[in-house]
C-alpha cells in the first residue's frame, strides 16, 4: 500500500509519547518519523498516503450494536463497499485493514482496547504509519447531535466523549479531523443511552444513515474536511415511518404514560432527565 511521508527541513523534537517532525499544520508521532534529510529533494517532498480512519467502539458481541459502537459500524459498511468484510487483521491493539478502493487507499481501524483507552491504539497505528493527523478521521457517536445528524469538525476538544478525550491526551494533540454521528438524546443518564441499542424507529433508517456516514468518510478521503462538511453537515434522514413503529407501551414500541418500554426480552423503566439530575449526573 502506498504511503506520503512529509519531509520538513527543520529539527525534530521529543515530548513524553514520541518523536515529533512538525509541518504547517501537522504532527507526526510514533518511534520516529524523521527520514533523512538526503531522502527529500525538496524542502518538502509529498508523495503518496494512506488516509486512515479510525471508528472508535468497544468489543464484545454485547456492545456490538449499540449506539456507542456506531463508529464501528461505519467502517463495517466501508469494508462492506470495498470488499474486505471479514479480512481484518489484529494489529498495535487494533483490527486493521486496507488497501485500494475507487481510487483511495484506506487503512480502516478499529481499536480494541475499549473504548476509554482508544487512544492507545491510536498512537500505535501512527506510530507505524508514521503519518501526519491531516491524514486521519476519527467517526465517533455523539448523543449531543439528533439521531441521523452528521457533523465534521477539524479539531477541537472532545466535547465530553472519553474515546475523544483519550485520543487527545495520547497524541497531545487535538489536531485531527472527526465526524460525529448523532445518535440522539438520552432520556436518562447518558452513559446508560449510549450502551442501548438503538430504537425501532431507529433502527428502519439506521442503513440509510450507515450509507450517508461512509459517503462522508469517502467525501473526506478525496476531498477534506471542509468541503465534505459543506456536503454532509446538512445532511438529513428521512423521517420514520410511523406505520411500522410499534405503539407507545407494546413490544418494541416506544415508553408508555407509565414511562415503562417493552421489549421482546423483559421491560424497563425510562428514566426521566430530573431523576439523572437528581442523582449528580451529568451529561
Amino acid at each position: 500500500m502506498k504511503r506520503r511521508c512529509v519531509h520538513w527541513s527543520g529539527a525534530c523534537s521529543r515530548n513524553s509519547r514520541g518523536t515529533i517532525c512538525p509541518s504547517p499544520g501537522t504532527s507526526f508521532w510514533g518511534r520516529s518519523a524523521c527520514l533523512p534529510r538526503a531522502a527529500a529533494r525538496s524542502t518538502r517532498e509529498v508523495i503518496e498516503i494512506n488516509k486512515i480512519v479510525i471508528g472508535l467502539g468497544n468489543p464484545g458481541e454485547q456492545y456490538r450494536q449499540t449506539r456507542h459502537n456506531v463508529g464501528w459500524m461505519v467502517l463495517d459498511r466501508l469494508a462492506d463497499r470495498a470488499g474486505w468484510a471479514g479480512k481484518g487483521r489484529s494489529k498495535d491493539a487494533s483490527s486493521v485493514v486496507g488497501g485500494r478502493f475507487r481510487s483511495l487507499d484506506l487503512l480502516l481501524v478499529k481499536p480494541q482496547t475499549y473504548m476509554n483507552d482508544s487512544g492507545i491504539a491510536v498512537r500505535k497505528v501512527l506510530a507505524r504509519e508514521r503519518a501526519p493527523l491531516t491524514e486521519m478521521l476519527v467517526v465517533v457517536d455523539d448523543f449531543a447531535l439528533p439521531f441521523g445528524k452528521l457533523r465534521f469538525r477539524e479539531g477541537g476538544g472532545p466535547g465530553g466523549h472519553n474515546g475523544l478525550k483519550s485520543i487527545i491526551g495520547e497524541l497531545e494533540s487535538e489536531a485531527f479531523s472527526r465526524l460525529r454521528v448523532g445518535i440522539g438524546a438520552p432520556d436518562g443518564r447518558f452513559i446508560d443511552h449510549v450502551l442501548t441499542k438503538f430504537e425501532p424507529d431507529e433502527r428502519q433508517r439506521l442503513d440509510e444513515l450507515l450509507d450517508a456516514a461512509a459517503d462522508a468518510v469517502e467525501a473526506w478521503a478525496r476531498e477534506g474536511t471542509n468541503k465534505a462538511a459543506t456536503r454532509f453537515n446538512a445532511f438529513e434522514l428521512r423521517p420514520a415511518d410511523q406505520d411500522l413503529i410499534a405503539p407507545p407501551g407494546s413490544v418494541d414500541g416506544p415508553a408508555g404514560a407509565d414511562g415503562i418500554r417493552r421489549t421482546k426480552t423483559g421491560w424497563r423503566k425510562i428514566r426521566s432527565k430530573a431523576d439523572a439530575t437528581d442523582d449528580g449526573e451529568r451529561g
